[in-house]
């Protein structure tokens, strides 16, 4: 991993690198249509008013960094629709976009994405299940914050690890609603000082979920406000390339540390659970002309009906010819079935479903 103020040509992709400089004019410079996931960190403009205090009169830490502060609301929005405009630049067509904020920023960025093209696929409410109090009693405790989830452009393809995901939460569909701890113990990164290193540093379990589940491995997934490197060190975890870019140097120099000690998981390691869909198709008609099944073999169904097997792979019942799903979809007068699960054939005095032999060929076309 190497530090670079600006991409060395617009021909080359700086994969694995921090770019030091401002995100705009660095993603400017960089090639288009080359990066399969941005994951946008961008300022919140917080507009605090003078310092917090808990009810010890200890100062809190917050976030009033320069890079936080904007002038006005235009002059944020600008900064928006530039930085997204140059991030739509760079996403292949099949690319997608994630972005973080709070209630100070994310409406007015989910806005603008709308604006620039993009089209929203998803909000995710992220739920911190130990949020920071309001010490001042005066608002609700900010619990949560709220992602985007966008595509380049409407009806644009998409990575979605629908299997993956769900299998991460226990077998049950993940929903929209993400109830994960804010960063804090022994991932929280400090300085020398032993202070914090980024106030806003977002915890390793956020980054692992977006990516198992909107990428592939060796993916290149982009952060143009990298600060500590939370993206890079998840993306190096699982297999994906990366892209930081952070104009500030102290943040550079943490990230690149805590990068460079990141181990990347093997192979087998990196694989997930992949959807049916995702699957080598394979034709009923493979296994007939195989000899897996046989012309005028009978296949029967958990109820009991029945249909034989013809040479061109379709069945033929007592009145209804067809497909294995439009012959069990008759049967069973519905509207559709799965053929692969409904029909089953016998081997050895034991009832086999069909898709036991597809299986079989998909093991050989992998």
């Amino acid at each position: 991993m190497t530090e670079m103020t600006k991409p060395n040509s617009a021909d080359a992709l700086p994969i694995n690198t921090i770019i030091g400089g401002d995100c705009i004019d660095v993603m400017n410079g960089l090639p288009a249509s080359s990066v399969d996931l941005i994951f946008a960190d961008p300022p919140y403009n917080l507009q605090l008013k003078g310092d917090l205090h808990r009810p010890d009169n200890s100062r809190v830490d917050a976030v009033d960094d320069d890079w936080d502060q904007f002038s006005s609301f235009k002059a944020y929005d600008q900064f928006t629709r530039d930085w997204l405009k140059a991030a739509r630049r760079l996403l292949k067509p099949d690319g997608a976009i994630w972005v973080i904020g709070s209630y100070h920023n994310i409406f007015r960025v989910g806005a603008a994405l709308q604006d620039a093209g993009y089209w929203i696929l998803n909000d995710v409410v992220w739920r911190k299940s130990n949020p920071m109090p309001n010490f001042r009693g005066k608002r609700f405790t900010n619990a949560h914050e709220t992602m985007i989830w966008a595509s380049k452009s409407e009806g644009a393809k998409y990575t979605f690890n629908y299997e993956a995901l769900k299998a991460l939460n226990e077998g049950i569909q993940m929903r929209s609603d993400w109830v994960l701890p804010i960063c804090n113990g022994g991932e929280r990164l400090k300085d020398d000082e032993g202070e914090k290193a980024h106030p806003t540093q977002k915890p390793q379990a956020l980054l692992h979920r977006v990516l198992v589940g909107s990428t592939k491995p060796g993916d290149v997934v982009l952060d143009p406000f990298f600060g500590t490197g939370t993206t890079g060190a998840v993306a190096k975890m699982l297999g994906r390339d990366w892209i930081g870019i952070e104009r500030e140097e102290k943040y550079r120099v943490v990230a690149e540390r805590r990068i460079s000690a990141v181990r990347r998981l093997d192979k087998a390691a990196l694989e997930v659970s992949a959807s049916k869909r995702a699957e080598p198709r394979v034709p009923f008609g493979q296994l007939v002309e195989r000899g897996m099944l046989r012309p005028g073999e009978v296949l029967v169904s958990p109820s009991g009906k029945s249909a034989k097997v013809r040479a061109d792979g379709t069945l033929i019942g007592d009145d209804v010819k067809g497909s294995i799903h439009q012959v069990g979809a008759h049967l069973e007068g519905a509207p559709s079935c799965n053929g692969w699960t409904y029909w089953h054939f016998k081997r050895d005095g034991k009832m086999v479903s069909i898709d036991v032999l597809r299986q079989q060929i998909r093991s050989e076309m992998t």
